[in-house]
């Protein structure tokens, strides 16, 4: 059944839960030993199905169901769950860990969404994978940091998963696993309840099947939010220089077929010279990743260094001697860059 149907047929009553959930359980049971998506959980539908009973005595009525009513959602161990450990990938005691439930799962759970569990995130949503396969070759990365997100949705585990992403861990790994990965504007989707690596840069992101899925979890996560139809195709900038220049011959070809695929279809494509001081940029963003993430850790590490991964522990080395006044300054010089960039796209129109 397309995603977009089952939604429909569970609020309107065509598709019962019990049923439903009865899918998920085989599909789940089959696939996700070799995905490897989720963190293990005993009983984890004996636990559904009491949750969906209670669902469907709060919603009698096919009339005013809510807009995610029984689907399944997976969320990314970095996040808070009532009734969940938070592990976030970590060798840390788990009582370091623990918090209260994230607002982005409360308004999942409100919005008649059953969780299914908690995804595999790489350690501390940094850089160490945990087990996670690609569906679609199990020799392939996933991606990450939100590799279990990307992976459950792709191997049709569940319509929706939560991940965050601080350099691209939400639209890698659904480029990788094939999904609709969506990252909206930081702190579009509330940060609270989830642990942080870089609160410069952490955003609240989340993975669909298909555009119309996501666009119907956008009006239940994120605040304001107010869907438009554009009247017309939007201009798309291509960054030439050094950007552009950093990906491999193989990458470049995928991108310039793509560019080709999107002229076919109307789209303006417009070569820009942005960028220019692109490893500058790079190296900051490095710089204020490490130095958040070193005071975010600093109690954590102090107590337990040996409980952190070699690529951590290299992380918080280069993110220590960073001076308050080094970080003031790098993130001053980005915000000059991102008014810098809005301004090229005005200059552009893109």
């Amino acid at each position: 059944m397309a995603e977009q149907k089952l939604f429909t047929a569970l609020r309107e009553g065509d598709l019962t839960l019990p049923e439903y959930l009865a899918q998920a359980e085989a599909r789940f049971n089959e696939r996700e030993p070799a995905v490897q998506a989720f963190l293990p959980e005993d009983g984890r539908f004996e636990r559904l199905h009491k949750e969906a009973d209670a669902l469907v005595n709060r919603h009698p009525d096919l009339i005013n169901r809510p807009p995610l009513y029984g689907m399944l959602a997976g969320i990314k161990d970095i996040f808070h769950v009532d009734g969940f450990q938070t592990r976030a990938g970590s060798r840390l005691p788990a009582d370091l860990l623990q918090g209260n439930e994230a607002k982005s799962v409360t308004r999942l759970k409100n919005a008649g969404a059953l969780i299914l569990g908690k995804t595999v995130t790489t350690e501390f949503a940094y850089f160490t994978p945990g087990p996670t396969r690609n569906p679609h070759h199990a020799e392939h990365t996933p991606g990450g940091s939100s590799s279990g997100s990307a992976a459950a949705v792709a191997a049709d585990l569940c319509p929706i998963a939560l991940g965050t992403q601080t350099i691209g861990s939400v639209i890698r790994p659904a480029a990788f696993c094939g999904v609709v990965g969506f990252k909206p504007t930081h702190d579009r989707i509330p940060r609270d309840g989830v642990i942080p690596l870089s609160p410069s840069f952490d955003h609240i992101g989340y993975f669909t099947q298909n555009v119309a899925i996501a666009k119907i979890v956008a009006g239940v996560l994120i605040e304001n939010w107010q869907p438009k139809t554009a009247d017309h195709k939007p201009v798309l900038g291509i960054p030439e220089g050094p950007y552009l220049d950093c990906t491999s011959d193989l990458a470049r070809a995928r991108f310039d077929a793509t560019c080709a695929l999107l002229a076919k279809a109307g789209y303006e494509l417009r070569s820009v010279r942005i960028m220019i001081d692109f490893q500058n940029v790079r190296d900051r963003h490095n710089l204020i990743l490490a130095a958040e993430a070193a005071r975010v850790h600093e109690v954590w590490f102090n107590k337990h260094p040996d409980l952190y991964s070699a690529k951590f522990v290299e992380l918080m080395e280069r993110g220590q001697p960073v001076t308050n006044e080094q970080l003031k300054a790098a993130l001053a010089a980005r915000d000059d860059f991102r008014a810098k960039m809005r301004q090229a796209m005005i200059d552009h129109n893109i």
